[in-house]
Parts: C-alpha cells; sequence; structure tokens
C-alpha cells in the first residue's frame, strides 16, 4: 500500500516573516560564496520562537521541559483538527471548553482517544501580513486549555501566533498548559488542506540545549481516515 503524501505545514523562513512585537525578524547573512571560497554558506539570525514554532514548557514554567528535553516520541501521534473558522474571524476570540464538546459531539468521539489535537483559525490565512496579526488573534480560553489538560493531550497546535488571544497580556493558556508539560505548536500552516478528523502529525524542533523553544518542521499523514465530516464542520473552510 502507498503511503499517503505528507502534507507540510510549516511556514517558509525568510526575512519577511512576521516576528512577534519585540523579537527580532529572521536574518540571512552572507558568509561565504561559491564564487570566491567554493561553496555557498550563510549565517542564521532569528528567536527560537520565529515562524512555526515550538514553546517547550520551560518557556513560562520555571521547572517544565526545555526543547531538547521533550522525547521524540511525545512529538509523533494520532491527531485530529477541529475547525472553528467559522468563529474565529472576531478578534480576540477565546475557544471555549464549549467549543471542543460540541466538536466532539458533532464527531461522535472523545479528544482523549487523540494524543494531539490541532485548532484551526484560518486566522493565518487572512490576517498573517496584517497589523492586527499579532495582537487580535484567536486563541485557547481557560476552560479550554483546562479541558485539554484534563483529557490528557501530549501536544496542542494552532494556526495563529500565539495559543493565548491576542489581549491576554497574562498569557493564560500558555501557563496552564506550561504548567502540565504539554508542548504547543504555533503558527502552522496549510491546515485548511487537512480533509481527515483524523491523521498522523508531527513536529520535530532542532535539538538546542536548554531552549525555551525551536522552529520546527511540522508534517501530516493524512491517510484518509474518517474523512466523512458533519456539515458544520466544513462550511466557510476555503
Amino acid at each position: 500500500m502507498q503511503r499517503a503524501k505528507p502534507l507540510d505545514l510549516t511556514l517558509p523562513i525568510s526575512k519577511t516573516l512576521p516576528a512577534f512585537p519585540g523579537s527580532p525578524p529572521p536574518q540571512f547573512i552572507e558568509y561565504s560564496d561559491i564564487e570566491q571560497d567554493g561553496y555557498n554558506l550563510e549565517l542564521f539570525f532569528a528567536s527560537t520562537h520565529t515562524g512555526t514554532h515550538m514553546d517547550a514548557p520551560y518557556h513560562f514554567a520555571k521547572n517544565g521541559k526545555k526543547i531538547n528535553q521533550i522525547p521524540l516520541e511525545q512529538l509523533i501521534g494520532n491527531a485530529t483538527l477541529i475547525r472553528l473558522d467559522n468563529k474565529t474571524t472576531m478578534s480576540n476570540y477565546a475557544i471555549t471548553k464549549d467549543d471542543i464538546r460540541s466538536f466532539e459531539r458533532e464527531q461522535k468521539c472523545d479528544i482523549s482517544q487523540y494524543q494531539i489535537v490541532v485548532f484551526y483559525t484560518g486566522w493565518q490565512k487572512t490576517h498573517l501580513t496584517k497589523n492586527d496579526y499579532f495582537t487580535q488573534n484567536p486563541g485557547l480560553g481557560k476552560s479550554a486549555a483546562n479541558y485539554l489538560v484534563s483529557k490528557n493531550i501530549r501536544v496542542i497546535g494552532i494556526d495563529s501566533p500565539s495559543i493565548d488571544i491576542g489581549c491576554d497580556l497574562k498569557f493564560s493558556a500558555h501557563h496552564i498548559l506550561s504548567k502540565a508539560g504539554i508542548p504547543i505548536v504555533e503558527n502552522l500552516a496549510n491546515l485548511q488542506k487537512i480533509r481527515s478528523i483524523e491523521f498522523e502529525f508531527m513536529a520535530l524542533p532542532l535539538n538546542l540545549k536548554g531552549a525555551s523553544g525551536s522552529p520546527v518542521r511540522a508534517l501530516v499523514i493524512d491517510n484518509g481516515k474518517n474523512v466523512k465530516m458533519s456539515d458544520s464542520a466544513t462550511t466557510n473552510h476555503e
């Protein structure tokens, strides 16, 4: 049986990629030239939370695991996509426990059967180059974050720049998830291309010793399981 083609969920890192306010934008500095040195080589300068990246628990928990301490097997597993783009067009929309429970009822499932949960808000698709991308983005409210912790989810991902809503300067969801030891993947791309409700997901960070985060290459292998979705889960996605 031929394996399904991987779907890349990663934003390309370039000099024009928007950076979180106060963080340095990515820089590529030419160091060697093939004409003069026989090979091309560049220096790469960026925050460890650039583009599609993973927050280690250490990012918001003093004694949390650092990025190199997260077991790789935790970052690869069966996942589901919760599509909320019919709601999250509103600025600073806080995803609630009820939103997740509605998904479970519609799909007749319990999210505890998944190791990884990914949220598609549509925010990145429509706001990546806008001034409000980092300040009014949707994210998890406290009830949703606590519910995910209670379900023993191993990794949580989202297509917005932060797991917290843009106006939450206390980073409530970050604190809840980091305390529970759950890595967070932010700025996921291409989620609208996932057609199944169950798929294999992986997001692998660089092995940066002692770091609070890292850019990742995030991938989905969609094997077509449970392709049929409810009408309410498939509207307004393109």
